[in-house]
């Protein structure tokens, strides 16, 4: 198949041989400018085939890319990490075109992808929710966007994309190229398909009806109580470069995190609850081969490509068939070999079954490998090492030859046996899965107490319990029976555990919040007391059927009309129905205000003061009266004889209203006799620092103002 030279001479460098047959399919030149539906099985490829596949649209006539601008090609993925992951892979297949990559994820810095999209790039590898932000933000121009791919679509369908898938294919503009890439396509992609591409055409390769032949499927049938010492069995078995192990939960992630650092593994985290950086850390130790072990939730299932992954654990089982071929994806990629193993208890066993047969795989049913497989294969492994070949250097013949003459042969290699043993983790001794769990051995020689608390207080073992460990220093293991009756509860206890038990308590046998306990002479007389039944009198049978119930009786409506005399006509049709009169007590009327002064003869009401002869007195009298205008209308008139009154200020309020006192008379600002003092404050204002300290301090000190 021809494949444009930048492209081929990248593959050539990178070791490819031959390409996969999704690869070959996507670069058929009929297939150049079409819309693509592809569905292949993970590991086959899939992202160096796009890759190749939108080459034809995106590059130019030399193969290679003009000067770096708005983009020219998305490609779309589900998760963080399998985004960068496409980017890696696109940078190397695109290294010698010149090309210009950047990445939009979550958990990154926005403003760095902003800056980077403003310096210009060809193919952007984002993500699909920070994609839409970049979008909306108008820091994403899409006017010439050539090729859009969308990877694992059916996951991004299935992690509630749905809507931001919709809004980018729709900002997209209409001439463009749309491929979607997916291990399956239920009916959401056909839908999506059918509404966002033209005439697409459906590839799907032959490998597909053969899900993983690379992969060996393993079931192990475990003891419920050596689920988690078989996965440690297994890693000690195969000893592989790179192990995943699959759990259902943050906290299981944890869990066997922690353990596996306990037994001396390499061990990193990968789940939803770590930030970016952290995740991508935990890759690239991974990569690097400074850890071995990975424990994940499914946020890894999708994509994830390590180069040395031959290790596949299901600690927990996944929910259906499509996880359980993502999960045992991530191994025997690109035509290398890898080992998927479940771990069934007995009481999943038939889960297991099902996800097989839904996942259309061929599992072999087998139990873990026992500690002594395990040390076998431990002494294969060091017997097949490489470096009983290398040549001696002439210091480790020096070396050598003192070791014996010091020790023996047999000494060198019991003390070479310790050392190569003390490098790995011992195995797990594992009990046999169709085995049931041996009986609890019998409690020997004991003691019974009894407790003042019982059935009415409420008293329940999952208290009880801890109670007593705590109060008498012992164990759980050292009690045996707890019986509880209606008003007190019997406690066995180990005889060898009675004098510690006792001297703990006191002599006054008191346990928290007071609840008396005391030694029984003898066991009690019964291990069991029924709870008490309620007496329960039935009522006696009917000889005859019971007479029926009356019928209720309708009580007459009250008439609303009453008339107040026998011969009062009846009131029209109309009125039949109107409320009873009620007698309307008219308002009592309100007092009319008092004249301001009252004038003798006419009555006339005024609010000027009244003259010599009984009328107002006008403006500018000459007997010494001034209007309202002029003085206040509350000045009295100067007596006879008495020295004039002193002429006052302009009055400038409001006349008082009718009926009212006088108004006041509104204040003046150059009036300092008036203004607030605050607390510890002098009056007369404030006094900068010329004049002495600040009239007062706090919220209310006046404002400071300059000198």
């Amino acid at each position: 198949m021809p494949v444009i030279q930048t492209l081929a001479d990248a593959l050539a460098q990178r070791g490819y041989d031959a390409l996969t047959q999704v690869q070959k399919a996507v670069t058929d030149p009929a297939l150049d400018t079409a819309d693509l539906l592809v569905s292949a099985q993970t590991g086959s490829g899939k992202t160096v085939g796009f890759g190749l596949a939108i080459g034809p649209t995106i590059l130019g006539e030399d193969g290679r890319f003009g000067p770096a601008a708005t983009p020219l090609a998305l490609c779309i993925a589900p998760t963080r990490e399998l985004a960068l992951q496409v980017k890696r892979e696109l940078q190397w297949l695109y290294g010698n075109t010149g090309a210009v990559l950047a990445s939009c994820v979550g958990g990154m810095d926005m403003r760095d992808e902003r800056r980077a999209l403003d310096r210009g790039a060809h193919i952007v590898v984002a993500t699909p929710g920070r994609l839409r932000d970049h979008i909306m933000r108008n820091s994403l121009k899409m006017d010439t966007i050539r090729a859009v791919v969308l990877d694992e679509a059916d996951e991004m369908l299935d992690l509630g994309f749905r809507e931001d898938l919709e809004y980018i294919l729709g900002t997209a503009p209409a001439e463009r190229r749309t491929l979607m890439f997916s291990a399956t396509v239920p009916k959401s992609i056909a839908t999506l398909a059918q509404n966002y591409q033209k005439d697409a055409v459906r590839v799907t390769t032959t490998a597909e009806k053969q899900q993983h032949s690379d992969i060996d499927y393993r079931a192990l049938s475990v003891a419920q109580q050596d689920a988690e010492n078989a996965i440690i069995n297994v890693l000690r078995f195969y000893e592989a470069p790179n192990a995943l192990v699959f759990c259902n939960t943050r906290a299981m992630v944890s869990r066997l995190t922690t353990r596996f650092s306990n037994r001396g593994f390499s061990v990193v985290a990968l789940s939803g609850e770590l930030s970016q950086n952290e995740r991508t850390h935990a890759l690239q130790a991974m990569r690097d081969g400074r850890a071995k072990v990975c424990v994940a939730t499914d946020v890894a299932a999708r994509g994830i490509d390590l180069p040395n992954l031959e290790l596949v654990i299901h600690a927990d089982l996944p929910s259906n068939s499509e996880t359980l071929l993502h999960r045992s994806g991530r191994t025997g990629r690109a035509g290398r070999k890898g080992v998927s193993v479940l771990i069934v208890p007995g009481k999943v066993k038939k889960k297991a079954e099902r996800l097989l047969q839904g996942a259309k795989v061929r599992a072999t049913w087998d139990v873990p490998p026992t500690a002594d497989e395990v040390r076998a294969k431990d002494e294969t492994r060091l017997l097949e090492d490489p470096v009983w070949d290398e040549a001696i250097s002439e210091d480790e013949a020096t070396f050598a030859a003192r070791l014996l003459d010091l020790y023996s042969p047999e000494q060198i290699a019991a003390a070479y046996l310790r050392l190569f043993s003390t490098r790995q983790s011992a195995p797990e001794d594992l009990s046999d899965p169709d085995t049931p769990p041996p009986p609890r051995a019998p409690f020997g020689p004991s003691v019974w107490f009894s407790v003042a608390v019982g059935r009415a207080q409420n008293a329940e073992p999952r208290w009880l319990l801890p109670m007593l460990c705590k109060a008498g220093g012992i164990s759980r293991d050292d009690i045996g029976a707890i019986r509880i009756q209606q008003a007190e509860t019997f406690v066995e206890l180990q005889a060898s555990s009675e004098a510690a038990f006792v001297a703990k308590i006191g002599p006054a046998m008191m346990l928290e919040g007071g609840t008396a306990i005391r030694r029984l002479a003898q066991a009690p007389d019964a291990a069991r007391t029924p709870r008490p039944v309620r007496e329960y009198t039935p009522r006696p049978p009917r000889d005859e059927a019971p007479e029926p119930r009356p019928a209720p009786i309708e009580a007459a409506p009250k008439p609303r009309w009453q008339p107040d005399t026998p011969d009062a006509p009846a009131p029209p049709p109309a009125e039949k129905y109107r409320a009873p009169d009620v007698a309307v007590v008219a308002p009592k009327p309100k007092p009319k205000a008092k004249p301001f002064v009252k004038g003798a003869a006419s009555g006339a009401k005024s609010h000027r003061p009244l003259g010599t002869d009984g009328k107002p007195a006008a403006k500018g009298r000459a007997d010494g009266f001034k209007s309202h205008k002029a003085a206040r209308p509350w000045d009295k008139p100067a007596d006879a004889g008495s020295a004039p009154a002193k002429p006052r200020a302009p009055f400038k309020g409001k006349p008082p209203a009718r009926g009212e006192g006088p108004a006041k008379p509104r204040a003046s600002a150059s009036d300092t006799s008036k203004r607030f003092v605050p607390p510890g404050g002098k009056p007369g204002g404030f006094k900068g620092p010329k004049g002495g300290k600040p009239a007062g301090k706090g919220p209310n000190a006046a404002p400071r103002r300059k000198p």
